[in-house]
């Protein structure tokens, strides 16, 4: 009797009430601009802008995800992540110009994408020169592991696999696979023969 209640107990507020939340917390984020699709369940999330953000359907994100957009107010949105895209606990978009995220994307915990840095020049004090960005974009099925660093400028074409831990800093061709500190290219993907499954 005890493992029932318990085991109830955990549907209850992990499956119900959490579902719950989400929808709560996505009607609240769209009364702010935000864009949700349908089939998204927001969980704990820290947005700067929200309407800077708009998030495809049917997608799945875990607590903790950061939705940084690092510039001044205007029209958005700069934040785009398409259809089916899951992304994981703790990810980081600190992002000035834009960043736009494809369909059926996977995006492991703890991963950062950084569109901006600052000018370096000697005379100045770095904190005080502009910053020096691009837009960074994400194409179909792609598979980001933990603790990647991608940054400005970056394309990672449809179906390419950046290794956990990389850092990011050069364009991915469509069905690369990608690793280390500077991310090269280390493989490329094989289609599976029909049949082996």
């Amino acid at each position: 009797m005890r493992y029932l209640i318990q085991q109830s107990a955990f549907v209850i507020r992990f499956r119900y009430l959490a579902k719950l939340a989400g929808l709560l917390r996505a009607t609240w984020f769209k009364t702010l601009g935000m864009k949700v699709g349908k089939g998204t369940i927001l969980p704990k999330l820290f947005v700067t802008w929200p309407h800077q953000v708009q998030i495809g359907g049917n997608c799945v994100l875990e607590p903790q995800i950061y939705f940084k957009y690092d510039g001044i107010w205007k029209n958005g949105p700069s934040i785009a992540v398409g259809n089916n895209t899951f992304i994981g606990m703790g990810c980081e978009f600190n992002i000035n110009h834009g960043i736009t995220i494809g369909n059926d994307a996977l995006i492991a915990s703890g991963c950062r994408f950084v569109d901006h840095d600052h000018g370096y020049n000697i005379g100045m004090p770095m904190n005080k020169q502009p910053s020096k960005g691009q837009s960074i974009w994400i194409g179909n099925d792609v598979w980001i592991g933990c603790n990647v660093v991608v940054l400005k400028g970056v394309k990672i074409g449809d179906g390419a696999i950046i290794a956990a831990g990389a850092v990011l800093n050069k364009s991915v061709n469509s069905n690369e696979i990608w690793g280390g500190i500077p991310a090269k290219l280390i493989g490329k993907r094989k289609m599976i023969a029909e049949g082996n499954i």
